[in-house]
């Protein structure tokens, strides 16, 4: 399993939105679920898709 996924530039422009203490959690739960997906690339689509589902618990 990799550790670290590959994010679109845009997408990381998204997570640097979050407040840093707790975007290192953000990106693990982002890159968990796109690995569930069997993705091996973020982009800002997947971004707000995961943002979006986990925003709603």
């Amino acid at each position: 399993m990799r550790s670290r996924l590959n994010w679109s530039a845009d997408a990381e422009q998204s997570l640097k939105e979050v407040p840093f203490f707790v975007r290192p959690a953000v990106r693990r739960r982002i890159e968990s679920m796109a690995q569930e997906c069997q993705l091996d690339f973020i982009d800002s689509a997947f971004y707000a898709e995961a943002r979006a589902k986990f925003a709603k618990r």
